[in-house]
């Protein structure tokens, strides 16, 4: 019998996003692809530093107490020789469980996440997430230089999500972009009982779901998950109801009407934040890691070129 992912919850991650490389990344942007290659070569035995998500997917692999539960694969636009360094820095750091890596040499990695069976991409590159998104792929745009915080939760994996555009649909995210919040609250109102559609990050709490349910007896590692939107009552009730027909329960639910959600993610701790607009990315990045859900109504197609 072959070898199958599809029981799993597979992260593909770029090597940047998992590693420390932005001083490599600029000599990558310069668009000198040998001096960028030469100089990982240079650094072949020198390990790479945690980069941002790196807390995350340390507390995702303790999730494999005696089996294996999760996989991480490296998805990078990086050579396959630069590939050895990133290998080399996760047995430096001690995740010995991370064994796949695609690495393309410039070319976008993203098709290679259906084969993969993937329930989340995790990248710098811009181009490379809304790709990805485009083609129904769950995926999200780290920030590098977000702050984290997921030492303080030792036994717990904590993750928060925006609710439209990131784990709904942006149906309604369209009716408040082109006819305002009173039409919105409206919409929400007269359609409470009807499920929205699923939004791209749907799979991954899904997934995360499914794996609380072993975490629960796992002393090791938990995992606590909270919906952090902007909605408000009486906008709440649809967004709930949609969690219930889909047979997902989260922990914590914050409905905070337009508030900024940097202070309550603060209060929250999560290991990762994912939410669609940039200007609550911004906000949460100086709180904890985040990454941009670039897609839906809200995200315009600027594009941002990296190596990985």
């Amino acid at each position: 019998m072959g070898v199958s992912l599809s029981d799993k919850l597979v992260v593909a991650i770029s090597s940047r996003a998992l590693f420390d490389f932005e001083e490599e990344n600029r000599v990558f942007e310069t668009g000198d692809l040998a001096t960028y290659e030469a100089l990982q070569r240079e650094r072949l035995t020198v390990p790479a530093q945690p980069g941002v998500a790196f807390a995350l997917i340390r507390k995702l692999l303790a999730l494999n107490n005696g089996a294996r539960h999760v996989e991480v694969v490296i998805l990078s636009r990086s050579d396959p020789i630069s590939g050895l360094r990133t290998f080399s820095s996760c047995r430096e750091h001690g995740l010995n469980d991370v064994e796949r890596g695609v690495f393309t040499r410039g070319r976008s990695p993203w098709a290679y996440l259906k084969p993969l069976n993937a329930s989340l991409f995790l990248s710098a590159n811009q181009d490379d997430v809304r790709s990805a998104l485009a083609a129904g792929f769950p995926a999200a745009r780290v920030f590098p230089e977000s702050a984290t915080i997921a030492g303080r939760n030792a036994n717990e994996i904590r993750i928060a999500f925006d609710g439209d555009a990131v784990l709904f649909s942006d149906e309604a995210e369209q009716i408040f972009q082109h006819e305002g919040l009173s039409a919105f609250v409206s919409h929400e109102r007269d359609n409470r009982d009807l499920p929205l559609a699923q939004g791209p990050l749907k799979p991954l709490l899904e997934a995360l779901h499914r794996l609380q349910k072993l975490a629960d007896a796992n002393a090791q590692m938990r995992i606590r998950t909270a919906l952090v939107t902007a909605r408000s009552a009486p906008a709440h009730e649809r967004a709930i109801r949609t969690l219930m027909a889909w047979n997902i329960e989260i922990d914590e639910a914050m409905f905070l009407g337009g508030l900024d959600k940097g202070p309550f993610l603060r209060e929250f701790e999560p290991d990762f934040f994912f939410d669609d607009q940039i200007r609550h990315c911004e906000s949460a990045r100086s709180v904890t890691a985040t990454g941009h859900v670039a897609g839906g109504v809200a995200n315009n197609a600027a594009t941002v070129t990296s190596a990985s």
